[in-house]
């Protein structure tokens, strides 16, 4: 507490100093021209811009593509600016300087209050930004995470192509000697009405070197491109199989490697035999495989393909040993975090009005008691790397959300400079926040440096994949509600526990400023210190835990089961108090308009308080995260004991849209992804193993059970704010409110049962 109130109180007495700046200005990150790859016939005019010798336009592109869709929306802030049809943009990987780092994703990290940013921003807050800001902008931590993608770029991007398309311009207005306001441009090429005409690249030698000043970025009424629905640009070569996942990879000569690790989290390898292994023909090496980046000990077994080394590896006869720090248990460790929710105060995110006065006033009192287990990723496409060590430099080809860290992991392994290290980030075949961390990066180069200069691909099977996640961490909640004598509720307590993410990935991706680093994780309280209603008074806290189990970014991160908690108990309040759930959030949002006007709008698409048919039932729930509010209603239904959701009404304020379509996409997306851990997503750890090891016994949604998903996107002229995780938070605690309204009986844990 001391900490967080020296920071905010001096971030309130020198906030009086930036009022008016806002954020690091766009022109900051153009970058010089000297950034981009040089490329035959190609001009660079800055770090994101090149133009092509037949007028096309190539972006340097800072971000993996996981299925989000992120390659064609920031195709179409360059297009739009440059005014080329979105066909005529292509890209090309950025390099390692800071101006491609992500910037909003670390701005995001603060923990304020959302509602103290809806209008003007106090002081403290703009100071905080700025300074986060300006500190992310020297790291350039290049990072695909917190659907911050946009949100990020919305402004660097489209002020790079502006600034390529003033010096185009005034590079033609200098050539025909006219006035640059004299010239249009349609589809790439620059016209005067004297008849005068060229495109881009008959002009870009000529403004290669330019710096115009007073660049303006296009109005929203002269947009084309931006808002428009828009067919994403990666899609046919996924269809017809052009597209190059990390799988996909292949080299000459290139040999292909499987991977066992210590089914004992932490744990390792006491004695291996290999002599079996090595007999069988197309194995070629047994390779002993370090803890890198935080996970476990184990082997690699390199063949000719992937069959042959995976038959390796169940012919090595091993000994595993257990981690020193003694056996992990999921029962013990649910057992230690109530343990801590009664007897650890935590760390305070959220205090307004006196609650301890309300609680001592009240005449009801409400509580309850949450809980939400450890999730795998289980991304589509298992952890996997293609890695090459030869002549003292290391090339690999990596699905990855994070290519620095990459770069850095080969470089540690191999011992070289990073320098020295080339990454190749392929297509990911899903990411969630698991491809975050790069373990499996140095196991890829660990073997390489042993295969002699021959590229080797690394990949897990998908039992590796689930028994060796950075998971989800476990996490309980504890929920006081105080109502006076009217029934009105006159303050709410919520305090909850389990492991903080952020210090344990930032111990392993980069332990240099993991030590001095000693402040709360805003992830392990977000949609509880956080939330919109009016309760008169408020008290939430976080008890930080470190229970040893691997823990990392999953999609929404701690909106994911922190929304179940809180709209649950919501849901509770509006039962208690004899009150619609709708209308009863509608009376605690009289001071969040935004929030209102999201749930009014949902609650109308879906048909809220209208008939259904017979054994079926409605459940409504609000949330807002990485900058988006999401409202959704679930329509569910009970057969033979099975939950059943029908149809999910989703309506998002994302702020302003670049392409609709990927909205409606990401909201789809969310919606199965979310339902699949709410009905059947956990990680049970006995003796340190995690129990769970395929589909088989962690199923996934299936086509049958998927839900019709409807999306309305509200208008809104707001900076663009995420979406590819904001759907998922409210998914959980609105089918749990829709069992509630149909059977009586209040889900308090997840996976929701019957």
């Amino acid at each position: 507490m001391k900490r967080r109130t020296w920071l905010l109180s001096a971030l309130g007495a020198t906030g009086a100093l930036v009022v008016g700046w806002g954020v690091m200005p766009a022109r900051s990150r153009l970058g010089s021209p000297e950034l981009m790859l040089k490329t035959q016939g190609d001009v660079a005019l800055n770090g994101w811009i090149k133009i092509a010798a037949d007028g096309a336009v190539v972006l340097a592109m800072p971000r993996s593509e996981m299925g989000q869709g992120v390659h064609t929306a920031l195709a179409m802030l360059v297009a739009e600016e440059l005014d080329v049809p979105l066909s005529r943009v292509r890209l090309e990987q950025a390099g390692a300087d800071s101006i491609y780092g992500n910037v909003a994703m670390l701005v995001a990290s603060l923990p304020f209050h959302p509602l103290d940013s809806e209008g003007e921003k106090p002081a403290k807050i703009k100071l905080a930004e700025w300074m986060v800001g300006k500190i992310a902008r020297e790291l350039g931590l290049n990072a695909t995470g917190g659907s911050s993608s946009i949100a990020d770029l919305w402004e660097p991007l489209r002020m790079a192509a502006a600034t390529a398309r003033a010096s185009l311009v005034q590079a033609a207005a200098t050539t025909w000697k006219v006035p640059a306001s004299d010239i249009t441009v349609t589809a790439g090429v620059m016209k005067h009405a004297s008849g005068q005409s060229a495109h881009y690249g008959q002009m870009v030698a000529a403004a290669s070197g330019s710096t115009p000043s007073g660049i303006q970025t296009k109005s929203r009424e002269n947009w084309k491109l931006i808002g428009q629905p828009a067919p994403r640009t990666d899609i046919p070569a996924k269809v017809t199989g052009q597209a190059t996942f990390g799988l996909d990879v292949r080299l000459p000569g290139m040999l292909f490697a499987a991977v066992q690790m210590c089914p004992m989290l932490g744990g390792s390898a006491a004695s291996m035999d290999t002599k079996d292994a090595l007999a069988l023909k197309g194995v070629s090496k047994v390779v002993p495989l370090d803890a890198w980046g935080g996970g476990t000990a184990g082997l690699a077994v390199v063949g000719q393909t992937t069959w042959h080394a995976r038959q390796g590896v169940q012919a090595v006869k091993v000994q595993w040993q257990a981690p020193a720090t003694g056996a992990l248990d999921t029962q013990r460790i649910q057992a230690d975090l109530l343990k801590a929710l009664n007897e650890d105060s935590g760390f305070t995110f959220h205090e307004q009005g006196v609650p301890t006065q309300a609680e001592k006033a009240a005449t009801t009192r409400i509580d309850a008691l949450y809980q939400a287990p450890y999730l795998a990723h289980v991304t589509m496409e298992p952890m996997n790397c293609t890695a090459q060590v030869k002549d003292g430099k290391v090339e690999i080809w990596v699905p990855t959300q994070v290519p620095q860290m990459a770069r850095d992991m080969a470089a540690k392994v191999a011992k070289v400079d990073k320098e020295q290290v080339t990454v190749h980030v392929t297509q990911l075949g899903g990411g969630f926040g698991r491809r975050l961390d790069v373990d499996f990066v140095g196991q890829a180069v660990q073997v390489a440096m042993a295969c002699e200069g021959q590229p080797v691909q690394l990949s897990w099977s998908r039992e590796e994949d689930m028994k060796h996640d950075f998971y989800r961490p476990m996490h309980l909640a504890k929920f006081q509600a105080s109502l006076d004598e009217k029934g009105e509720v006159t303050s709410l307590r919520i305090k909850s526990a389990g492991d903080a993410i952020t210090p344990r990935w930032m111990a392993r991706a980069a332990p240099h400023l993991s030590g001095p680093i000693d402040m709360p994780d805003k992830t392990t309280s977000e949609g509880l210190f956080d939330l919109p209603y009016g309760f008169a008074s408020q008290h939430m806290s976080h008890v930080a835990t470190q229970s040893g189990v691997p823990v990392g970014f999953w999609r929404s991160v701690g909106h994911s089961h922190n929304a179940f908690f809180s709209e649950s108990f919501i849901d509770e309040l509006a039962a208690a108090t004899k009150q619609d759930p709708l209308a009863f959030r509608l009376k605690l949002l009289k001071d969040a308009p935004r929030y209102a006007a999201v749930l009014q709008l949902v609650a109308d698409k879906a048909g809220w308080g209208t008939p259904l048919p017979a054994g079926r039932a409605r459940g409504i729930a609000l949330h807002k995260s990485f900058g988006s509010i999401v409202a959704q209603v679930a329509e569910v239904s009970l057969a033979n004991g099975q939950i059943r959701v029908h149809r999910v009404v989703c309506a998002i304020d994302c702020g302003t849209v670049v392409n609709p379509g990927t909205v409606a996409q990401q909201m789809e997306s969310s919606v199965v992804y979310a339902l699949s851990a709410a009905l059947f997503g956990k990680i049970d750890i006995v003796g340190s193993v995690v129990q769970q090891s395929n589909f088989s016994d962690a199923p996934m949604l299936t086509l049958s059970q998927t839900p019709v998903v409807e999306t309305i996107i509200v208008p809104s002229t707001r900076h663009p704010a995420g979406v590819g995780e904001p759907a998922v938070p409210p998914l959980a605690p609105a089918v749990g409110n829709a069992l509630f309204a149909l059977t009586g009986k209040r889900q308090r844990a997840l996976p929701l049962g019957v």
